[in-house]
């Protein structure tokens, strides 16, 4: 496998993980317990720590990228043992 492919992979699963990993540590300000802007939703954050969200995110797309590159190297899941319906099901 090419770098340039790892790299692409590497970034999509970076992607997916931000996304995945956005809601987690998320506190509102009522559950933080801090007076509201008027007009402000009840679902925005105290605070936002977009660091912390892309280096979770960082650590997450290299832990997958590592183990779907080990997969493709070692042939551990292929695409016959993903059919699970047909003829060759059986």
């Amino acid at each position: 496998m090419e770098w340039t492919s790892i790299l692409a992979i590497y970034f999509l699963f970076f992607v997916f993980s931000a996304f995945v990993l956005l809601p987690f540590g998320v506190r509102t300000h009522d559950e933080a317990g801090i007076e509201k802007i008027p007009g402000q939703a009840d679902s925005a954050p105290v605070e936002f720590r977009g660091g912390r969200l892309l280096l979770r995110a960082a650590l997450l797309a290299a832990l997958v990228t590592a183990v779907y590159v080990a997969n493709y190297i070692n042939g551990w899941i292929t695409v016959e043992d993903l059919i699970l319906w047909g003829p060759d099901a059986g």
